[in-house]
């Protein structure tokens, strides 16, 4: 059993119609066909979103994405049409809402690779592949690839796993045309990433995108691009290490939810990931030193201090 332990109910704002609850964000639609993304402060491992939320985590990430579209904005156009919070919302909304353009979503998660680990090493431990790419011999934990990689997942529900898939399978889903293109796209915007993240002392391991069509916004009417969209190389859709704490060959420290599965699997917790009980509520020491963790993310990587 999986999912969420306390599903919350959906806030009632006057003109706006509620569309989906996922692990982290809740969506609505307004009267312009827009919808409202709210990043809430939940957080999710081991395929739960946890009872216990992390204070400021969803303006972070909010944040944090939208200082990403500002640095990517001429590779790829974005879906975000205003942060006006939307009449009636509560004040809580403050500072977590983006008002977005409705896409054709793709139904394909874009994951780049740079430096190999999670599923990714576990594939290659087995078959020195990474959804069917070869890759040489002697990798490691941590090691960097020899040229970033496009390695798709197609995308789970809530409680469910993301399921790596090979090229052929994108281009089988979604065309030969569209597969391209977002490979082209997810290296071009993961490049861009590593690049300015490595300025600011940290390693963009890995991180994962989602594309949508949408009209052009200075485009001919009618015309459909492919539109980055969602949030956008946070902490939680991105793997962010110490670039002078890099030692392949082992697990690397951080920026992430990391200390939150660390106590989850310990001791401390009194909880077996692969028993039938949910996980319990997290330590307000826990809790505070994964929210230093996300603010710390974001200061490093946009230069700016976390108010």
């Amino acid at each position: 059993m999986t999912g969420f332990v306390d599903k919350p109910e959906p806030v009632q704002v006057p003109g706006l119609t509620h569309v989906h609850t996922g692990k982290v964000r809740d969506l609505y639609r307004n009267g312009d066909g827009d919808l409202v993304m709210v990043a809430s402060d939940r957080v999710s491992a081991y395929d739960w979103v946890l009872p216990t939320g992390i204070p400021d985590k969803g303006r972070v990430l909010t944040r944090l994405s939208l200082w990403w579209f500002d640095q990517l904005a001429d590779l790829v156009p974005n879906h975000v049409v205003s942060t006006e919070l939307p009449p009636g919302a509560p004040a809580d909304w403050a500072g977590r809402t983006v008002v977005c353009r409705s896409l054709r979503m793709v139904p394909v998660e874009c994951v780049a690779r740079g430096y190999l680990t999670g599923s990714g090493l576990a594939e290659y431990e087995e078959t020195r592949t990474v959804c069917g790419l070869a890759l040489p011999e002697g990798l490691v934990d941590g090691s960097e690839l020899p040229a970033p990689i496009f390695t798709p997942a197609t995308k789970a529900e809530v409680g469910e796993h993301d399921e790596n898939v090979p090229y052929e399978e994108v281009a089988r889903r979604v065309g030969a045309e569209t597969a391209a293109a977002l490979r082209q796209l997810t290296l071009a915007v993961y490049s861009r990433g590593r690049d300015i993240a490595r300025e600011r002392g940290i390693i963009l391991a890995d991180t994962k995108f989602e594309f949508g069509y949408g009209s052009a916004v200075d485009g001919a009417a009618g015309e459909e691009l492919l539109v980055l969209a969602d949030e956008v190389l946070t902490p939680d859709s991105s793997r962010f290490w110490p670039a002078d704490q890099w030692e392949p060959g082992r697990s690397q420290p951080s920026f992430d939810k990391q200390i939150v599965r660390d106590w989850l699997t310990s001791p401390a917790a009194g909880w077996d990931r692969h028993g039938e009980q949910p996980p319990p509520e997290l330590p307000a020491e826990v809790v505070e030193r994964t929210r230093a963790r996300y603010v710390e993310a974001y200061e490093l990587l946009t230069g700016t201090r976390w108010d």
